[in-house]
Parts: C-alpha cells; sequence; structure tokens
C-alpha cells in the first residue's frame, strides 16, 4: 500500500500542477497582462464627480474640467529643451527638476503627475507643442466647480493622495485626488464613482500601437452619485454674513429628524480657493494662520462651558430625581452663600419656581436644585454619576456619530473626574455646583447645544444629527433615522418650555421677540480666561444662545456662540432670532437687528488676545491677488439707518466673506 500511495499523490499533484500552468497561459491570461507590464502603458479614465445639492435642490457644487500634466521620466529624451517647456507651463527649471526628481522617486517608469490642474487656458499653450516632449502627456480630470462662495466647511476639498493613502486603498495610485474634510471625505467613496483604465500596447521602440489584446481589460469609468444634503443654502449664506468680524458656530437642526439646517463656523473661507494651480499656496496660507483658524471648525470642535443654556438641563434632571418640583421656591439675594462662606452671584432678587428661574436666569434657583440633587444620595460619586448618566441621554459628553469627520466629545463629569481632581477625597455638592449653570467642567460643542434644543423641543428624544438627505439610487443610513430616547420622563419638558416661552415674552430675550413667531430660547454667558504674557487674565465673556421654534410644532432648533460677544442677548440673541424668522419665512422684518449685528464687529476683542493674523493683511498682498480683500457691505434695509464702521486699512475681516477673495 505505501509503494503505490507516494507514487500515487506524486502523479496527483504533478496534474493539478499541469491543469493550473495550462488554465494561466492558455485560458487566463491576466497574468501574462502582468508580465508584459513593460510594454503596456495603463490610462486611466477618471469619472466625474458626483454633485452636491442642498436640500431644496439647488446645485451647490458641480465640476470643470482640468488637465494633469504626466510624467514617464525614463522616457524622457535627453535633449528636451527644459527652458521652452517651463516656459509654456509656466514653471521655474528649478520647480522643473525639483517635480522630475520626485517623480523618479516614484518610479522612473510609471507615470506620475508632473503638474496638476491646469484649467482649459493654461493647457492650451502646451497641448498644440506636447507631442514634441516625450515622456510628457495629459491626462484629463474633473475639478470641483463651486457655484456658492459659502459652505467651505460643509464640502471640504478634493487634493491629492499621500503614500499612506495609497498604501491603504489599493484603488488609489499617485496623483489620484481624494476628498478631505467635510461631506468629501464622508461620502468619498459615493462621490468618487469608480474609474476606468484601458491597456495601450507599445512596441519595441516604445511607440503606442493600439489596445492590448482588443481592449478586452479595459473597464469603463462609473460616474459617482451625485447627493442631496440636509443643508438650507439660502440659510448657511445668511448666516455667514451674519458672522463677519466675528469668531465662533452656528448649528441649526430640523428637531423632527435631526437634519442639520446651517452649519456655520466663523471665520471661514472661499471654497474655491482651493481648486486650481493656486490651491496648495492657498492652503498653505489657511493651514498656519494660528490666530484666526479658519480651517478649525468651531461649530464640530470648540469646546466651551455652555453657560447658562445648561440649566435647561439641571432644571429636568431635578425634577426627575424628584428634588424639586414645579412649585419649589428658593429665595435669591442677587445669589446664594454656600459651602461655609462662598457666595454664587446672581443678577436675580426674590422668591424663584422652576418658571421665572429660567426666564430670569436665576443662578441661586438651579445652584439649589442641582446641590439637592447630588445630595439625594449619600455617596456624592454615585450621586454625580447617576446626574451624569442622565445628561450624557441628551447625546453630551460623547461622540454624537454624525455623518461628517471631524468632531469633539464635550464633557461630562463623572465620579472619576472628582477622584482625579481630588484624590484624597473631601469634595461635596457645594464643591462643584457650578456644573448647575454650565460652568465647572461642563463642556459643550454648538452642535451638542444644536441638539440638546432639539431634544427638549421634541419633549424627551433626538435623532443623530446628520448632513446628508438622499443619495441617489441608495438608502442612508438607518443610524439617521433611530430615535434615541432620554431619561428624563415626557411629563417634565412641557413646563421646562413653558419657561423658554417666556425668556422671550418676559425674560432676557424679550427685546428680541419676532412678531407672529413663538420662540422658545434661553440667553447664555460663559466666562473666558486666556493666557496673555503667562499670566492667566479674564477676557470679555462667550455671547451664547440656544432657540427652537416654534413653540408647538417645532421646525428648527438653533444654538448660536460667539467667541468675546458679551451677554447672551447682545450679540448671539439677536443672530439667533434672525436665522429662526429666515429659515420660517424667507424673510426678515427686524430688520433693525440685522443692521446690528451685520454691522457690530469684534477684532478689536480678538486683538487683545493675538492680533489680526498674518493671513490677514492687506498691505503685503498683491492687488491682484485672491487675498486681496473685498469686504462685504450687506445694504441695510431703506426704513434703517445703519451706523457707519471704520475698517483698518491693514487688516480685512477674520471671515470668509474678506478672506481669500
Amino acid at each position: 500500500m505505501r509503494k503505490v500511495l507516494l507514487p500515487t499523490i506524486i502523479i496527483i499533484a504533478a496534474s493539478l500542477l499541469v491543469i493550473r500552468i495550462f488554465y494561466l497561459q492558455i485560458i487566463d491570461d491576466s497574468f501574462k497582462l502582468k508580465s508584459e507590464n513593460n510594454a503596456i502603458k495603463k490610462v486611466y479614465d477618471y469619472p466625474e464627480r458626483g454633485y452636491i445639492y442642498d436640500r431644496n435642490g439647488k446645485l451647490l457644487v458641480a465640476n470643470q474640467a482640468s488637465y494633469d500634466i504626466m510624467v514617464i521620466p525614463r522616457d524622457i529624451k535627453k535633449d528636451l529643451n527644459i527652458a521652452e517647456f517651463c516656459a509654456l507651463l509656466n514653471i521655474t527649471e528649478e520647480e522643473y527638476h525639483k517635480r522630475i526628481e520626485k517623480a523618479k522617486v516614484y518610479s522612473p517608469r510609471l507615470p506620475s503627475v508632473f503638474l496638476s490642474q491646469l484649467n482649459k487656458n493654461e493647457f492650451a499653450a502646451f497641448q498644440e507643442k506636447i507631442r514634441k516632449y516625450d515622456g510628457f502627456y495629459f491626462q484629463k480630470r474633473s475639478l470641483r466647480d463651486y457655484e456658492v462662495d459659502y459652505g467651505a466647511n460643509i464640502f471640504g476639498f478634493i487634493t491629492q493622495v499621500n503614500e499612506k493613502q495609497i498604501e491603504k486603498n489599493p484603488y488609489y495610485n499617485s496623483g489620484d485626488l481624494i476628498g478631505k474634510q467635510g461631506v468629501e471625505e464622508s461620502y468619498e467613496e459615493i462621490l468618487r464613482g469608480i474609474k476606468g483604465v484601458k491597456y495601450i500596447q507599445k512596441d519595441k521602440y516604445n511607440r503606442e500601437i493600439g489596445p492590448y489584446k482588443e481592449g478586452k481589460y479595459d473597464t469603463i469609468a462609473v460616474a459617482g452619485e451625485d447627493i442631496n444634503l440636509t443643508i438650507d443654502a439660502e440659510l448657511q449664506k445668511y448666516g455667514e454674513e451674519l458672522m463677519i468680524n466675528k469668531r465662533g458656530g452656528i448649528v441649526a437642526i430640523e428637531p423632527k429628524s435631526g437634519e442639520i439646517l446651517a452649519l456655520v463656523t466663523a471665520p471661514s473661507y472661499d471654497p474655491g480657493i482651493l481648486v486650481g494651480r493656486q490651491r496648495s499656496k492657498n492652503y498653505t496660507l489657511l493651514y498656519h494662520d494660528s490666530i484666526a483658524k479658519p480651517l478649525y471648525d468651531r461649530g464640530l470642535l470648540a469646546e466651551y462651558p455652555p453657560g447658562s443654556p445648561f440649566k435647561i438641563l439641571t432644571g429636568l434632571v431635578a425634577l426627575q430625581e424628584g428634588v424639586v418640583n414645579e412649585q419649589t421656591t428658593f429665595m435669591c439675594h442677587h445669589g446664594f452663600s454656600y459651602g461655609g462662606g462662598r457666595f454664587m452671584k446672581c443678577h436675580g432678587f426674590g422668591p424663584h419656581q422652576l418658571h421665572n428661574g429660567i426666564y430670569n436666569s436665576c443662578n441661586t434657583y438651579f445652584g439649589q436644585a442641582y446641590m439637592l440633587t447630588i445630595n439625594k444620595y449619600k455617596d456624592p460619586g454615585h450621586a454625580v454619576d447617576v446626574w451624569s448618566s442622565h445628561i450624557k441621554s441628551f447625546g453630551l459628553g460623547q461622540f454624537m456619530g454624525y455623518d461628517l469627520p471631524t468632531g469633539k466629545r464635550g464633557n461630562i463629569p463623572t465620579s472619576k473626574t472628582y477622584k482625579r481632581i481630588y484624590p484624597n477625597g473631601g469634595w461635596r455638592s457645594s464643591t462643584i455646583v457650578s456644573n448647575a449653570i454650565g460652568q465647572g467642567e461642563v463642556l459643550m460643542t454648538p452642535i451638542q447645544l444644536a441638539n440638546m434644543m432639539a431634544t427638549v423641543a421634541n419633549q424627551g428624544y433626538y435623532y443623530t444629527p446628520h448632513i446628508i438627505k438622499k443619495i441617489e439610487g441608495e438608502k442612508i443610513d438607518e443610524k439617521f433615522t433611530t430615535k434615541h430616547v432620554t431619561t428624563i420622563d415626557q411629563k417634565y419638558f412641557p413646563p421646562v418650555i413653558s419657561g423658554l416661552f417666556d425668556v422671550y415674552n418676559k425674560g432676557t430675550a424679550y427685546a428680541l421677540r419676532v412678531e407672529g413667531i413663538d420662540i422658545c430660547g434661553k440667553t447664555g454667558t460663559a466666562e473666558n480666561f486666556a493666557k496673555i504674557n503667562g499670566k492667566r487674565t479674564q477676557l470679555k465673556d462667550h455671547s451664547i444662545f440656544v432657540a427652537f421654534a416654534p413653540k408647538d410644532n417645532p421646525k428648527i432648533a438653533i444654538a448660536v456662540m460667539i467667541e468675546n460677544g458679551g451677554f447672551g442677548a447682545t450679540v448671539a440673541g439677536p443672530i439667533a432670532s434672525l436665522m429662526i424668522e429666515k429659515y420660517l419665512r424667507k424673510k426678515i422684518t427686524r430688520t433693525d437687528l440685522e443692521v446690528r449685528v451685520l454691522n457690530k464687529s469684534l477684532l478689536s476683542e480678538y486683538a487683545k488676545v493675538g492680533g489680526i493674523s498674518d493671513a490677514l493683511k492687506i498691505e503685503s498682498v498683491p492687488k491682484d491677488s485672491v487675498l486681496q480683500a473685498k469686504i462685504i457691505k450687506p445694504k441695510a434695509p431703506a426704513a434703517v439707518t445703519a451706523p457707519k464702521t471704520e475698517v483698518k486699512k491693514t487688516a480685512v475681516d477674520t471671515t470668509k466673506k474678506d478672506y481669500f477673495k
């Protein structure tokens, strides 16, 4: 048996090997394609990227023709007229040699991008003489064509892939384009499509002689899918105009769906400056602006103490825990004493219950309610964890899961937080009472604040905020249609909403009312400190405002955060009222608020910290440069006289409208 077994195994193995060789050489010649790679040229056909529309079908981002000059270093003739070549492409000889060396490092025999994103005019002169330059050819592509000059933080931009991305994803080759930031990154695989490829046979003299195997292996490019965003383009545009000369963020959400209606960050920039041959120079300028930070999406990334809007949650948790009811009363004497002689200031006075505590923004009421919540349990650590669990059920203190590639958790403290801060113990409710009014260890991003208000508007539930509304031929992720319910019973929301409604009717936002629209809101002010010359210095407070409208069947929830803006009703509040009216009515009746906001500049406040960024200095910018300032001055309504605003000649507004235009 053993004598038969060994020869049998050898015969079977040899048979399988012969069959495999026959298959590879006769039937499947794909390996032959690889082996003949030196005699075959791959030409990629890049598809059009999918278009981007807003929620109403307005075209925001389309495509335009562009040309990349490709190079195969080993095919370049030695007698190339470098001076003439460089003149045609408007580059220096030093740049030429630098680019050739870079191409050689990638591969002497494989094509790579020599010069990218030439427009039609730049390419025309070169096209006429391209046959003179062996080793060079052009690759037609589609670049983004922005139909609007706003929404840069939403769209993101297109850039060339780097080596790490190529190693990570074999789909990409050197010189390929990829979405970065915004929806271009989040929905890259949907928007990019699938590139086609043609295999061109070359003879022994390296001349092209036609398709390899009559095009058997060629593939056709598949265009990217179009997408509709949840953004309302007109609301986004208006929000960015209102943020001229200010820093901060605006986030507006449709409560019943979680759809993001506007996502404003200031300062921002015109998305069109990151297209074409100047994109690298412009991006470098944006990237290195460490003062204004135009690439920093404050709506998603900036973590601030939420201030008084957080009192909404303090009240809801106290109601849920049964330590207060609507009639519970605390006496306010412009504040209250706690914790061995310490005093929390308040601008209120007299008896305060939940209702007037909200519309008067009484620190005494919410400080006391918070302490009762913590003191309900013997162990303050357990009490804080109970409180924290309630707060986190609103989507706070964690990544929210929205469909944009950047974000921050914010911070909702737990018992672990205070064990770390007070390793020897000894802390109690009075130690951490500043959490009650949105200070202390509490941090939130503007999108978290907006989602908090959407949850209150819905009386206890929310949908994960998202920016995708429709993908051609596909369904959106089901996580965006999944309802999240808080730990607060629905019955506790109406009395809180009633208080928020009277913020506009009797309270701190009385001057911000819009006739005919029932708005529920909350003003806020958060203390602001910065290190100046190594010293902790208190600066002008951040201005915060949150709101939703209408009171019944809400259509919009909004959060506005203005750095160094002062009182919540001074800058953030008017912006919130204007954005709400703009969305609901498509027009503005509070033209007095509009003119006040459009002419409000906080540049002098920002100059105290770091001055105006070098990227925003006009003096060093050529007149014909994309950096030349072009200050937008919205017309005041006929019935309103706008105050004159002086603008220094040495600096432009720190917002997109004057940045790179």
